[in-house]
């Protein structure tokens, strides 16, 4: 499969309002403004529906990140259904089962709901939104944290961080002990601020969420469980694709120039209503 350039356009009429709309667009991205994300970190679940690309993140929940690297190469996910779909929220799949109810042999897992973030996390801060809180970027995940200056009375120069459920976070799924989490996973596809601190984010859709909007849904009566669920046909790591199989992508960097004058378009145009959730990913997807 070869996904090309309408990829990056579609992302960058996100980010982008039209110069019609009286503004002047932002500059076209400079070669290193881009950022590859590392084959390993690349997770490429292909559905029933297309594929989707999510985009890992070890220094947000490095165990989290570990167990679905290891399932996804054993072929664990091969075949497993979308059970539990609701349209403007999520999209649960990993259960052997398909009820929801099921998980791997290996054991549960502690959470990770919070994590510690140095400077060398590459944190973009993204201004706007909730005037109290310090957000931006780790990578493409967006997360809430600790102001840089914090870091210099902790004794591991570090910060409090912590991901922000917003469209396209992935996500651990577990039952109501925190230390629950083994196989289950959602992508989302709204904003759900009752899971920030309370689940642990592990990574964030690049490319295909419109493939998740398109995923068959189940009923909010029925807390969303699917009469006829889509199916993922197959999970990998994108270093365990063999060399022709393999996607490569890259992403705008959110800590360049380019990134943040789209997102400052997004920004004037939304006004108060703005939030971290607006500045979406720029991939740009080739080979594979």
């Amino acid at each position: 499969m070869k996904i090309t350039p309408y990829v990056l356009a579609a992302a960058l009429s996100v980010l982008a309002p039209a110069a019609s709309m009286g503004q002047t667009a932002a500059p076209a991205p400079a070669a290193g403004d881009w950022r590859a994300i590392a084959p390993e970190n690349l997770l490429v679940i292909d559905t029933s529906k297309g594929r989707v690309l999510v985009e890992l993140e070890p220094r947000a929940a490095p165990r989290h990140v570990d167990r679905i690297r290891t399932l996804s190469n054993q072929g664990f996910y091969d075949g497993l259904k979308f059970h539990r779909v609701i349209a403007g929220f999520m999209a649960q799949t990993g259960d052997p089962q398909g009820t929801g109810q099921g998980g791997s042999d290996l054991p549960d897992m502690e959470p990770e709901f919070t994590f510690r973030r140095g400077r060398d996390a590459g944190f973009a801060r993204v201004e706007g939104g909730a005037a109290a809180a310090v957000v931006g970027l780790v990578g493409t995940l967006p997360v809430v944290t600790q102001p840089d200056a914090q870091m210099m009375v902790t004794a591991d120069f570090k910060t409090d961080a912590g991901g922000l459920f917003c469209p396209g976070v992935a996500g651990m799924a577990r039952s109501g002990a925190p230390n629950s989490a083994n196989s289950q996973f959602y992508l989302m596809m709204g904003y759900n601020a009752n899971l920030n601190g309370q689940y642990t984010a592990f990574g964030r859709v690049v490319s295909g969420l419109d493939v998740v909007e398109r995923l068959n849904v189940g009923s909010e009566a029925n807390n969303g469980t699917v009469a006829d669920p889509d199916v993922m046909t197959h999970v990998r790591t994108a270093d365990a694709l063999p060399a022709a199989q393999r996607p490569t992508v890259r992403v705008l960097d959110a800590r360049s120039a380019a990134f943040q004058a789209r997102v400052a378009e997004v920004r004037a145009e939304k006004g108060a209503a703005f939030t971290v959730c607006d500045a979406q990913p720029v991939a740009e997807v080739t080979g594979g």
